[in-house]
């Protein structure tokens, strides 16, 4: 360990600080000295002043009055950027001024950590995005603070930026949870079959930018089918442009699709193949699906397509239906309909009903009523197996703006991006239970996620362009910036990164963020 001298020139009276390093000569086989300047004393105030020939990390380490702190920027470095590229934080701030910066900290640590907010104030202290000790009760203050207006505001203005000519996925998931307090927790059709009360979440999802553009939760025990009003009158209230919405057959009715074109927007709509206006059409080319005229090869599959003109309702508005058989997939879908017959017999035993399910009611099941056994449901044999025989393998698609089948498929099918939308919100951002009881801080809570949803679902899309969705999840290529770490230094020496390492050279390339300065 080198030795430190200092040394005053007695003709110019500065002190020189020399450290003395031992050695073993080989030549004259015995231990030597050598001394090497590594800088001066300030005349006056006697603080070590580090020679030029060093470089920053020499001068810093040679200083006995330095102190440093450490910080890991990692993680941040790569959310900052796709901040920048989706213009997200200047939004957040013109919308949520007071608190945008917390938010941001929170959803980062969403994005890269995961987990419960009540963690968030440990990362915050060793990560550089916090403006603050995001404390569990300045957390609860703030998640009570975003308000419906504000998020609104904040809703119109990133609809409008990131939709443009894009397809609008529509969903709806289940979340559970504990709290007895929360009025919108309740009993309905579970998605995790989870024997506990739940809100339900719906989300559009843009298909093109894979970006997600707005949420709404709404009390657990709404269908599907009735959420879609809210949504159309939300987004017209925001004077959200013409959307181009895709959606499965939980969301038809013939209410939903006269709303969808009275508003003017554009829809690609799965339909329940019970309904008995798709029977016919079906019926009427039955004989020939068998055919090779009719059968196009889409996305490697083989499938008989047929499309008509089909003017929908009084005023004849004009509409398409696209009608597909997969014969191979016909086990399958003869599976699923089964299924659904389970579940539709479990809604009958139990008198929760549900108006869109009505028609299958009728067709499938036969209820008797007695005075001593009560009403007892069974299965009309006939119609099920008429059903099975003549429609099973078959797929029904509404749409009054895709005139072509292969194309109205292929936008149909692209339509999974939601579901791992829905798989990052409950697996990586820990949203499979809730545990607030106050709706207010749900809701907050709520639109957190939302942000650190939008970060993972860009920085996705850019891994996908890279190859690095070939190495990486999210979470993990997060991870592995955790340890690129800025050293704070006292007094003139700034801030050192640590060395970057080969795999996070690649992230950052293959992202497209510049490689930082090392001071």
């Amino acid at each position: 360990m080198p030795c430190r001298i200092k040394q005053t020139n007695k003709k110019t009276g500065i002190t020189y600080v020399y450290e003395s390093v031992s050695y073993w000569d080989k030549t004259k086989k015995q231990p030597r000295n050598k001394k090497i300047c590594v800088g001066k004393l300030d005349a006056i105030t006697g603080d070590f002043i580090p020679s030029k020939r060093l470089n920053p990390e020499q001068a810093v380490v040679r200083d006995p009055m330095v102190t440093a702190s450490a910080e890991i920027v990692g993680p941040s470095l790569v959310l900052d950027a796709f901040s920048e590229r989706l213009e997200l934080e200047r939004l957040l701030k013109s919308c949520f001024p007071q608190e945008y910066r917390q938010i941001q900290a929170m959803a980062y640590y969403l994005a890269s950590r995961g987990g419960s907010l009540s963690s968030c104030e440990a990362w915050c202290k060793s990560h550089t995005h916090s403006s603050e000790c995001l404390t569990s009760q300045r957390i609860s203050e703030i998640l009570r603070s975003i308000s419906i207006d504000k998020k609104q505001t904040f809703f119109s203005k990133w609809a409008n930026k990131v939709l443009e000519n894009d397809y609008l996925c529509y969903d709806i998931t289940s979340i559970s949870s504990y709290s007895k307090l929360n009025e919108y927790i309740k009993y309905g059709y579970n998605r995790d079959k989870d024997n506990l009360p739940q809100l339900n979440l719906a989300i559009l999802f843009g298909q093109k930018g894979r970006l997600p553009v707005y949420f709404e939760r709404t009390p657990g025990n709404i269908t599907d089918v009735n959420t879609l009003h809210n949504i159309l009158k939300t987004l017209k209230a925001l004077e959200a442009r013409t959307f181009n919405y895709v959606m499965d057959k939980g969301f038809y009715s013939k209410k939903n699709v006269d709303e969808l074109l009275s508003s003017r927007d554009k829809f690609i709509l799965s339909v329940p193949l019970n309904n008995k206006w798709v029977q016919h059409v079906i019926d009427d080319i039955y004989e020939v699906i068998h055919g090779p005229e009719g059968y196009q090869k889409i996305d490697d599959e083989i499938l008989y397509a047929h499309s008509r003109l089909y003017p929908w309702g009084k005023n004849n508005r004009r509409c398409y239906l696209h009608l597909y058989y997969n014969a191979q997939a016909r086990a399958n879908a003869v599976d699923r309909f089964t299924e659904e017959l389970v579940g539709y017999k479990e809604e009958l035993e139990s008198g929760k009903v549900i108006n869109a399910h009505q028609e299958a009611y009728d067709t499938f099941f036969v209820l008797k009523t007695t005075p001593k056994r009560g009403t007892r449901v069974s299965y009309n044999t006939k119609a099920v197996k008429q059903y099975i025989n003549r429609y099973a393998g078959f797929q029904a698609l509404l749409t009054n703006s895709v005139k072509n089948p292969t194309e109205s498929l292929r936008i149909y099918r692209d339509k999974d991006v939601v579901d791992k939308c829905f798989d990052d919100l409950k697996n990586q951002l820990d949203m499979k239970r809730l545990r607030m009881h106050c709706s207010a801080t749900v809701d907050g809570r709520l639109f957190v996620q939302f942000i650190a949803l939008i970060y993972m679902s860009a920085v996705r899309k850019e891994m996908r362009k890279s190859d690095l969705i070939k190495q990486y999840t999210v979470r993990e290529l997060l991870q592995e910036m955790e340890t690129l770490t800025k050293v704070k230094y006292s007094g003139k020496y700034g801030h050192l990164l640590t060395e970057i390492t080969k795999p996070q050279r690649k992230i950052l390339q293959g992202l497209g963020i510049s490689l930082p300065n090392k001071t």
